[in-house]
Formats: structure tokens, sequence, C-alpha cells
């Protein structure tokens, strides 16, 4: 194999020249960008990085080790030394005598050790060093952005030296290089965990849930054992969001998911699906058996959770139980069942456990009724729009609103859109509602225009449903000309199913509307079905980060990172990204600096009626002469 054209200068001896170290190094840094460009795994990054240099630099031995949140190392590369040396440092901790490496991680800078055998931070591994015939090192710390040392990027020598001018040369470019791949491999299991596992709990999502819950239903199947599905919901859990607010909350969401988890074996799997809803897939699991699983958790829910600055709070949960087959041949049929049987738990007095019955009707009763009086509400005209305001978070500025459908029945009293939205896609009303909100927001807006009230735009949820079972590209274009409004003025927020689905019909429509001009914004990003293929693929220009990234912005460093990940993800997309209820000055400052392009919430306003959103409007007009 020929060898590089600088193995030969790369030593001690002077180098031919400058120019050819600046090249050799830059087809380096090509390499392993390229490689990082492309997701390589972590560990195949680094292996190339160590390659590379020692194809430049054949007297040297180069190792990357990582280390942990513990301080504790794990190699990561090291292709030119015995796999025995990898395992015999395996979990050995950083410190102040700890070789190179370690001493370089814990001091967070360049250690460089010229004679390993008389160098006393070398005292408790110089045998294993020697074993090898390592006698030299130079190692760098490599910090992530979190600012914590998550790397070291280390050169051996076979004698004892110094480190050679080009050597430096060749590292300096080398640790901007691990630097680069390790907060790429950080910033990726941020997105992973983005998609597939929950923010609050660190429970898998619906929809790594869903793959797995297939799973175990297949091998029911295939060995013929039972399996059961276990839905429990926490009782009057808005009740404590409400009165203690919405940290209290997720705290009372994270420790009722570490209660659950201890009570299931490793096979079942557990899973926050939204809310305060929980769903378990317990495999190899009898009626009698998941009827057992269900005590449990409700026994291990009684004790009282310590909430700091609250009193202790006692809980209790209500469980509907579906087996497989019987109440089900696949997931759908099992959550629905189920869904119906944790429903006649609350009915029958909560914190209890109830199995799902075929002559259960109670839940579809109450869907029947809600239809009845939604299709009298939509032809009575008995809906209404509120509207929320959007600003801009770096200078204030209204960006435009966003319409609401509220619905106040004469019965049931006011419905929230989260429970009548899913029974209009059930029993076929949604076309028409979305059509009928779509109609009234542009032409208010058109009202608005004509009043003068400078209502720069409007934006307007529509259903995945009716991208399938409509058209509404063609709905849009005769409502911007019958009320005379320019595309730019309509914001579509869909969900990330509509994107998800793959359906051309959709993808056609939503290609239609982009090149009217009409926006096109994801709602609720992040929140289960996150992916970066299709924000490629289709024409998205704003992404509204979900109100569970936002809530706890202040307090919980988590949040902030998710936060992070989906601003980023907007602005490396060239999209707006848009917070949703944002209701403390805390939490605008830290979206502002994050680099959050607008917000909306009730630190700027309610949802309000259209007269009483243009005379918010007005009241601002003072304050914004003043500034």
């Amino acid at each position: 194999m020929s060898r590089h054209p600088l193995a030969a200068e790369a030593g001690l001896g002077p180098p031919r020249g400058l120019a050819r170290e600046r090249h050799a190094i830059d087809l380096l840094q090509r390499d392993v960008l390229e490689a990082v460009a492309l997701s390589r795994p972590l560990q195949v990054v680094m292996d190339l990085l160590c390659r590379r240099v020692e194809a430049l630099a054949p007297e040297v031995i180069c190792t990357v080790l990582a280390v942990d949140e513990q301080g504790l190392v794990h190699p990561l590369a090291a292709p030119s030394l015995p796999a025995s040396f990898s395992a015999a440092i395996e979990g050995a901790p950083i410190g102040p005598k700890a070789g190179s490496c370690g001493t370089a991680a814990w001091r967070r800078e360049p250690v460089e050790v010229a004679d390993i055998g008389h160098d006393p931070l070398w005292d408790d591994y110089r045998p294993l060093a020697q074993a090898y015939g390592l006698a030299a090192c130079w190692s760098t710390p490599i910090l992530l952005a979190s600012e914590r040392v998550g790397a070291t990027f280390a050169l051996y020598y076979r004698e004892p030296r110094a480190v050679a001018p080009f050597h430096r040369r060749m590292v300096e470019a080398c640790a901007q290089l691990c630097q680069v791949a390790l907060r790429n491999d950080e910033h990726l299991r941020q997105i992973e965990r983005l998609a597939y596992y929950d923010g609050i709990t660190g429970l898998p999502n619906r929809r790594l849930f869903a793959d797995r819950a297939q799973h175990a239903l297949q091998l029911a199947a295939r060995q013929d054992h039972g399996c059961a599905l276990l839905l429990l919901d926490i009782d009057r859990f808005k009740t404590i969001n409400d009165s203690m607010g919405h940290a209290a909350g997720d705290e009372v969401l994270r420790q009722t998911a570490l209660r659950l988890g201890q009570c299931l074996r490793d096979s079942d799997t557990l899973a926050r699906l939204g809310g305060d809803e929980f769903v378990a897939i317990l495999q190899d699991c009898s009626p009698a058996s998941a009827l057992q699983v269900a005590d449990k958790l409700r026994l291990a829910l009684a004790p009282a959770l310590p909430l700091p600055g609250h009193a202790p709070l006692s809980l209790s949960a209500s469980i509907g139980l579906a087996n497989f087959p019987d109440d089900g041949a696949d997931l759908e049929q099992l959550l629905k069942n189920a869904d119906i049987a944790m429903y006649e738990a609350k009915r029958a007095g909560r914190g209890c456990a109830r199995f799902f019955l075929h002559s259960m009707n109670q839940a579809l009763d109450e869907r029947l009724r809600m239809e009845a009086a939604l299709r009298q509400a939509l032809s009575a005209g008995a809906l209404s729009l509120h509207y929320q305001a959007k600003l801009n978070l770096a200078d204030g500025r209204l960006m435009g609103c966003e319409a609401l459908l509220r619905w106040t029945d004469a019965e049931l009293g006011p419905v929230a859109p989260d429970r009548f939205i899913p029974v209009a896609e059930e029993c076929g009303l949604i076309n028409a509602l979305d059509a009928w909100v779509l109609e009234a927001a542009c032409r208010q807006l058109a009202e608005w225009g004509r009043a003068g009230v400078a209502v720069p735009g409007v934006s307007v949820n529509v259903s995945p449903l009716r991208f399938v079972q409509d058209d509404v590209a063609a709905h849009v274009a005769l409502l911007l000309q019958r009320h005379g409004l320019r595309p730019g003025q309509l914001t579509l927020e869909v969900t990330e199913r509509v994107m998800l689905d793959d359906d051309t019909r959709t993808r056609e429509q939503l290609q239609r509307l982009h090149q009217m001009g009409v926006r096109i914004s994801v709602d609720d990003f992040g929140t289960g079905y996150s992916s970066l293929g299709y924000l490629k693929r289709l024409p998205v220009a704003e992404l509204k980060l979900d109100k569970s990234f936002v809530r706890d912005l202040e307090s919980d460093p988590g949040d902030r990172a998710l936060a992070s990940a989906v601003i980023a993800i907007g602005r490396a997309l060239g999209l707006r990204v848009v917070a949703e209820a944002v209701e403390t000055l805390g939490q605008q400052t830290l979206l502002r600096e994050l680099g959050c392009d607008e917000a909306q919430g009730w630190l700027y306003g309610r949802p309000l009626p259209a007269a009483g959103l243009a005379q918010w409007l007005l009241s601002r007009r003072p304050a914004a002469n003043d500034g």
C-alpha cells in the first residue's frame, strides 16, 4: 500500500513545506466531515479520524476516549492498539493522576507527558502503558455544547519524546473535528429522543409504543399466548394542573411513570400516550394476571407523592383492560376497547380497574350524543371563532393570529376541541367543520382589513382527514379570491400525521398551496411523530414548538435542550419557529435567547372574539408609539 506523501516528513525531521502539510490536513478534515454529514456512527467517525492521523504520521498511535457524565472513560477508537488495551481502561475514572487522558479530562486542558516511565501522572497506569510499548502521550480534552468534557483525543509514541510541530498542527485540527463529531452525535441523540420518547417522563411515546406493541401482538399470535393491554388515566389530573401549576403536574407524571415502571417486567412496555394517560402492553399474560398487574399499579400510586413546595399528594388511577385476541385482533381495536373500559372505571367511581365487556356502550353512547349536538350546532350557526395573537419575539410586532374554534352546547356546556374534534373525524363531520372555520377566518380577516384593523394574517388548523377526503387547495384558492386576500396572509396548521402519512393526494395539495404562496405550519412539532425527512421533502414554512416543551423552560434543563433542538432544526432548514403557550416573562426571555422567532400565549393575551382582538390591538398602540 502506498504511503501518504507526508508520512516520511511527519516526524521530528523538518517538513518539506507548510503548504503540503495544510493540504494533507485539509484532506483529513474533508473526509471526517463528510462522514459526520452522512451521519456515520460516532465510533466509525472516530476510527476514521485515528486511521487518517496514523497514515499521516506512522510513528504515532492515535486514540479517542469518550467521557461520560459520571467521569468514566469508554474507548471510542484505538485502531493500532489491541482490544485488550481498550478493555483494560473501560470504565476507568478520570482524576488528577489518571495518565494523560484521564488527567486532561479532569483538568479540562491538554496534558503532555514526554516520558511515561518517569512522570507521576502515570504511576497508576504505567505497567499497562509499558505492556503495550507506550512511552509518551499527549492528550487533549474535547468539550461538548454543554461545556462538559465529552472525550479526549490522544497521540502516543513508542519512545520518550516531545510532540513534533506538525503533530501539534494536526491535533489542533483533529480536536475541532472531534468536537464537531461529538456535538453532532449529541444533537442526533436529542432528536432521537424527541422522535421516540416522551419529554416529561422519558417513557416511549405513542410512536415507539405502537412499534413495540405490534411486535408483542405478532409474537403472541405465533406462540398462541395471551397478551393484555392496560390503559391507565390519573384521576382528576386536570385539577392538579389547575390548582398546583404545570410544573407540579409534570412532576406528578414523572413520579407516576417511575412507580408504574417498577411494577412491570422487562418484557412489558410502558408508554405515555399524552396528557395523564399511560398504556402498557403485557406479554404472555392471562386475564387473571392482567388484573393482578392492574391492582399492583393502583397500589403503587397509593402512597402520597412528595412534591417540592407542596403538601404530599394522594393519587388514584382508573384502569381499563383489554385482552388479545378476545377483545381485539389488532392494536387499534385493543386501545379502543381499553379506552371504553377505562371510562367505565371512571364512571364506577374512579380508582379501580375494569375489563372490557362487549356490552359496554357508555362511551359510544356519549359520542353519539355529542355527534348529534355537533351536527345541530353546525347547522344552526352555534359555533364561533376566537383569535390568539402571534408576536415577533425580537420586537413585539403582531405577526398574525391563530383562529381557534369554540363550541358551547345548551346541555353539554363548553365543549373542548380535543373532545369534539375526534368525534367530528369519526362521524364524517370534520370536512364541513374545517370548511366552516376556514371560511369564517378568511371572512374575518377581510373585514378587519376593510375596518383598518392591522392584523397581518391568520392561521387555521386543518384536519389530516380533510387533505385525504377533500380538495383543500381548491377551497383555499376560492376563498382567497372571494375575500380579496393575498395568499401570504393565510397559514394552514397541520399535524405531523399529515406529513408522515405519505399520501400522494396530500402531497400534491401541499405543493399547490405552497405554489400559491400559502404558508404551511407544523403544529405541536415533536410531540410524538417527529421526523426530519418530511421537513426536507415537503414545503413547510413554520414549526410550532409544542406547549409541553415551553411549560418548564425556566426550571427544566431537559425542556430547554428539547426546545433548543427544535429551534435549531428550524434555523438549519430556514423555517420560522413559533412557541405556543408562553405564560411568563422568563419563558419569553429564554425563547428569545434560544433564537425562537415568534410566540403566542396568555403572556400576551387570551384567545378573544374578533371584536375583542381589535380592541386589544387598539390598547397596544400607545405603548407601541411610546417605544
